[in-house]
């Protein structure tokens, strides 16, 4: 089978735009996860037992099943008891709520790594609990944080193309869309790749600089 540069060629714009869907849905569900994370963090670390028993209960439940059976309930099940989600958003919330309770361990690290002084410091200035959380505490954790939670975001990429499953047109779909209507495979998913390496090893580089940059500053 030989590669056609026709063919390669005529694929990109539709690849081009399966690219992009896929960068907003890594971002957009990026965010969620890094929301939800932190609060499920600050809820786990609360002083009610019973409220984070259960929040570990739960996450620990979503993060041992499968993203696509997640995805597959959320898209396909839910309309079975009249709620009615977008491919889009059902794909950016499932990847956001199972990428939560892994971002939720880093958040939980990094604030059980500040110093217990700093509270004690900001119960001294009068501080409640927001002016604590948002003065002292999380601007300690956060930094630490950054390379994991940047290789998070590229693992969000990565696992984009599950989205296909729930009918997202992103950057795998719209290769086999176009493979599928004129039964041409090797030069619509060999630009797949390459797209995610385009992408995904610049991002990892700079995870990386990311990592190394607040190792040096911890030293």
């Amino acid at each position: 089978m030989d590669w056609s540069w026709e063919v390669a060629f005529d694929v990109l714009p539709q690849l081009a735009r399966g690219l992009i869907v896929t960068i907003q849905a890594t971002f957009v569900a990026a965010f969620l996860a890094y929301i939800l994370g932190l609060i499920i963090a600050i809820i786990r670390m609360s002083k009610s037992k019973i409220l984070g028993v259960t929040i570990y209960w739960i996450s620990e439940f979503i993060r041992r099943t499968p993203i696509l059976v997640q995805l597959y309930f959320l898209f396909y099940v839910l309309p079975d008891l009249g709620i009615f989600l977008t491919p889009f958003f059902a794909g950016v919330v499932g990847l956001g709520v199972h990428f939560s309770t892994y971002t939720s361990e880093v958040f939980r690290a990094g604030i059980e790594n500040v110093p217990k002084a700093q509270w004690e410091a900001a119960k001294s200035l009068n501080y409640n609990k927001i002016q604590t959380w948002q003065k002292v505490i999380l601007p300690q954790a956060i930094p630490p944080m950054v390379p994991p939670l940047a290789n998070y975001l590229i693992t969000m990429f990565k696992e984009t193309p599950l989205l296909a499953a729930i009918t997202v047109v992103e950057l795998f779909r719209a290769a086999d869309q176009y493979s599928n209507s004129h039964y041409k495979y090797l030069e619509p998913m060999t630009l797949v790749g390459v797209f995610f390496l385009l992408v995904s090893i610049p991002s990892a580089i700079a995870a990386m600089k990311l990592e190394n940059k607040f190792k040096l500053k911890n030293l």
